[in-house]
């Protein structure tokens, strides 16, 4: 049985939940947030959202800065690099792969 590093592990599980990827995206965006905005955009509580964050903040994908009664999140985008160079070695095979199956699709196709 192989096993990784825990940090990677919880840095890809940490992008496996749609709702985490969606947070990224709007701290990217928006830049820093109080908890509060960043639950204006999602149908759920607080806490739950706030487990999320735990997630992402453990997998040192954001960091949370205190200010006064709120919480301001930040986006961490330079651990998404660990995650580009793990899947650098795959790229060489990504352009491969796409050409076979549009060449397949391409002679499946009637003349």
């Amino acid at each position: 049985m192989v096993s990784t590093g825990g940090h990677e592990d919880r840095l890809f599980a940490a992008l496996a939940n749609g709702t985490r990827r969606e947070v990224l995206r709007l701290l990217r965006e928006g830049g820093p947030q109080p908890v509060q905005a960043l639950a204006a955009h999602f149908d759920m509580r607080r806490p739950s959202l706030s487990e999320h964050l735990r997630v992402l903040r453990e997998a040192g994908l954001v960091s949370g800065e205190r200010t006064g009664r709120q919480r301001i999140y930040r986006l961490e985008a330079f651990r998404l690099a660990e995650v580009r160079e793990w899947l650098g070695p795959y790229e060489r095979l990504w352009p491969e792969r796409t050409c076979r199956s549009t060449c397949e699709r391409t002679s499946d196709s009637p003349e």
